[in-house]
């Protein structure tokens, strides 16, 4: 519970709406931080922003790259201890029918593939870590799915699922023999909003008060504190942000 200070924390996803403020926040408490995504252009306006950043390219969807993207990432920065998995997306319509093979295809690389990849590529470093912490954000649509976003909900409660499976794969890989426990340092965790905002959307729409939605500097802080709480009582939690 030391804190992020020091700690090698990938974000994936990090070219996006939520990722560039929670790469920035991490680097600002002390994290070393690779930030991944797919815009050179994006990640590069991130790193004249954020000294001593990271950066690399990768198509987290396809289970070669992420590989590769690992071993860059242990050659030159050493083991990793978070993941932060940022890559999102949304796809849904009005009706039950509205939910497209196409929407299906985009959400499962997006939402489950990419998570797939790069848990499983990091997952050695996780269960090594002394502060280890793998972090999703999910939505409360899982909780209570409408017709044109079954989708969308189905492709987050698979998440969710896979998350569960990796925080069992680190209570039991670090919960040593019966009689003598090993002390829990690494924790998977969900974060669940109803929805993400930031000031480019608020400035876009200035007569929405966007009830309930989840500020991504908010969330940006909800992230670094993570490391400051005790991996035990994290690992396996859903913890509600609205």
């Amino acid at each position: 519970m030391s804190g992020v200070g020091g700690r090698l924390v990938v974000v994936s996803g990090a070219a996006g709406t939520a990722g560039r403020p929670a790469a920035r926040a991490l680097a600002g408490a002390g994290a070393r931080v690779v930030a991944v995504g797919q815009s050179p252009q994006r990640l590069s306006e991130l790193a004249a922003q954020v000294p001593g950043l990271g950066v690399e390219i990768a198509d987290l969807g396809d289970p070669s790259s992420v590989l590769q993207l690992s071993r860059r990432i242990h050659a030159t920065h050493g083991p990793v201890d978070g993941i932060v998995h940022l890559v999102g997306g949304f796809r849904g319509g009005a009706t039950f029918s509205a939910n497209t093979d196409a929407d299906w295809r985009f959400l499962d690389n997006g939402l489950i593939q990419t998570l797939r990849h790069v848990t499983l590529a990091f997952h050695d470093d996780l269960v090594a870590s002394p502060a280890g912490r793998a972090v999703i954000v999910s939505g409360t649509a899982v909780d209570a799915p409408s017709a044109g976003s079954a989708n969308y909900a189905a492709a987050k409660a698979a998440a969710e699922a896979w998350m569960r499976a990796l925080a069992d794969s680190l209570r039991r890989s670090q919960s040593g023999r019966k009689d003598s426990p090993l002390p829990q340092t690494s924790a998977a965790v969900i974060l669940v909003v109803k929805a993400l905002v930031d000031d480019d959307m608020r400035e876009a729409a200035p007569e929405r008060k966007f009830p309930g939605f989840t500020d991504v500097q908010d969330l940006a802080a909800q992230i670094v504190a993570l490391w400051s709480r005790d991996a035990g009582g994290l690992n396996g939690a859903r913890i509600p942000l609205t």
